[in-house]
C-alpha cells in the first residue's frame, strides 16, 4: 500500500479466514475493529497483542527508570513458562500451553496489571509511554491466556519480513507501485515455500513450468509441500 491507514488494513485483511490476528501496537488494527462496531457489524476477528512489543518500551525506559526492570523481570517469567512447551508440537503443545498459562502465566499477568496501575510516571516520559502502551492494549495482551493456539508474540512474522524491511531501506523500494506488488508477491511465495519445507528455487521453477505448459495455472507452495516425496523429486 502507498499509505498506512485503516482503509489499508481493511483491504489487507479482507477475506482473512482466521478468528485472531497477533499484531504490534499499530493504531490501524484497533481503528479497523472500531469501524466495524460503529457500523453495527460484528468484527470478523479479534486482536491479540504482542508481548515483545509491550516489553520494548520498558527496555527503553530502564536506563532512566530502574523500576522498569521489575516489569522486564515479570515479562521474562512469562517467556520462561512458554519455553517449557517449546519442544512440543500440535495438540500436545496446545494442551501443555493451556495448562501452563492457566496455572502459572495468569497470576503473573494479574501481577503485571497491578504493577501498571500502581506505577506513577510522568506523562510523555519513556516509562509513562510504556505503561500507557500496555494499558491501552490490555484486553488484547490477555488473549493468549485463554487461547493456547495463539502465540504470545508475533516475532515469527517480524523475523520473516525483516529482510524485506532492510531491503526497502537499502534499495529504496522497487521503483514503481507495480514493482512493489511484484516484489511482495515473490516475497510471500518464497517465505511460504520455506515454511512448507519446499526449496524456493525448485518451487519457482516448477510453478513456472506448469504455467508455461498450461497458461493460467497457479501453483502455490503448499501444493508441492503436500505432494508425495517422489513427485517433489521429479519436480
Amino acid at each position: 500500500h502507498t499509505h498506512r491507514s485503516t482503509a489499508a488494513a481493511r483491504t489487507t485483511l479482507d477475506g482473512f479466514a482466521g478468528d485472531t490476528i497477533v499484531v504490534d501496537g499499530y493504531y490501524a488494527y484497533t481503528s479497523l475493529l472500531k469501524s466495524y462496531s460503529e457500523s453495527g457489524l460484528s468484527p470478523p476477528f479479534q486482536i491479540a497483542a504482542c508481548w515483545v512489543h509491550a516489553r520494548r518500551g520498558f527496555h527503553k525506559a530502564a536506563p532512566d527508570y530502574p523500576q522498569a526492570e521489575e516489569m522486564l523481570d515479570l515479562i521474562g517469567k512469562l517467556y520462561e513458562i512458554e519455553s517449557r512447551a517449546a519442544e512440543l508440537e500440535g495438540e500436545e503443545r496446545h494442551a501443555r500451553l493451556g495448562e501452563l498459562r492457566r496455572a502459572e502465566s495468569a497470576p503473573i499477568v494479574a501481577e503485571i496489571r497491578q504493577w501498571l496501575r500502581a506505577t506513577s510516571a510522568r506523562k510523555g516520559s519513556s516509562l509513562g509511554l510504556a505503561v500507557t502502551y500496555m494499558l491501552e492494549r490490555w484486553s488484547a495482551l490477555e488473549v493468549f491466556l485463554s487461547r493456547p493456539d495463539v502465540p504470545i508474540d508475533n516475532l515469527h512474522a517480524e523475523r520473516a519480513i525483516r529482510p524485506i524491511a532492510v531491503g526497502r531501506k537499502n534499495h529504496y523500494g522497487s521503483r514503481s507501485q507495480r514493482g512493489t506488488f511484484v516484489a511482495a508477491l515473490f516475497y510471500s511465495l518464497i517465505e511460504s515455500a520455506e515454511l512448507g519445507g519446499v526449496d524456493p528455487g525448485a518451487y519457482l521453477k516448477e510453478a513456472a513450468l506448469r504455467a508455461i505448459a498450461n497458461p493460467g495455472t497457479v501453483t502455490l507452495p503448499h501444493t508441492l509441500a503436500a505432494a508425495p516425496a517422489a513427485d517433489q523429486a521429479a519436480a
